[in-house]
């Protein structure tokens, strides 16, 4: 069943305005996400969005992409469901913690070119693709697959108000993000993992 299919275009366009409420309009990638989100639910059988936080998605990328993921699924950084990952590819991975299972869904490289058959009368390709995407089957717009997640799914979640101190610099480390190296605690950045230099 496509995703598309279970929304009226009021809903669809409901949950894009909700999408642009940190933008200025409406974009092609906040379509991508919201539809992402959407088959994500139905790949997990789970009512979207997610009240509690059941619902956890990794995305590949930054950006409106992600603000449309997190209008459909209700995973936000701020709740601790929502991690980017950013290898720059318009993908999300989606993890149901009850049962552990994993989807990872990524757009087919060939929709922008497809957008059209869904929008021949587009004034431009960027119109093209905020129309098209809102159109185009699921399977024709988007690749998914069971995917086995290569950490424990505890340990992606961490634990809340679980406090640690590194004892290179000395900084607080919450939610269980400490690392142990022969005995000694330390925070990722003493212990090499950092996307920065002193």
């Amino acid at each position: 069943m496509n995703s598309a299919s279970l929304l009226t275009t009021s809903t669809l366009d409901d949950l894009l305005t909700l999408s642009a409420t940190h933008h200025h309009k409406i974009c092609p990638r906040q379509v991508l996400g919201v539809r992402i989100g959407l088959l994500a639910g139905l790949l997990l059988d789970l009512p979207l969005p997610q009240p509690d936080k059941r619902l956890i998605a990794i995305s590949e990328t930054d950006g409106c992409f992600v603000d449309g993921v997190s209008a459909v699924t209700g995973c936000y950084v701020g709740r601790r469901t929502l991690r980017i990952e950013d290898y720059g590819k318009t993908a999300v991975t989606f993890i149901d913690t009850l049962t552990e299972q994993a989807f990872r869904i990524a757009p087919h490289s060939n929709i922008r070119e497809l957008a059209w058959d869904y929008t021949p009368s587009a004034r431009n390709k960027w119109e093209a693709q905020l129309i098209g995407y809102k159109h185009i089957p699921d399977e024709l717009l988007f690749c998914w697959q069971r995917v086995e997640l290569t950490i424990p799914v505890k340990q992606i979640i961490g634990q809340a108000g679980k406090r640690a101190s590194c004892e290179i610099c000395g900084e607080e480390i919450i939610n269980q993000r400490e690392v142990i190296r022969e005995g000694t605690v330390m925070c990722k950045p003493c212990a090499g993992y950092s996307y920065f230099r002193l």
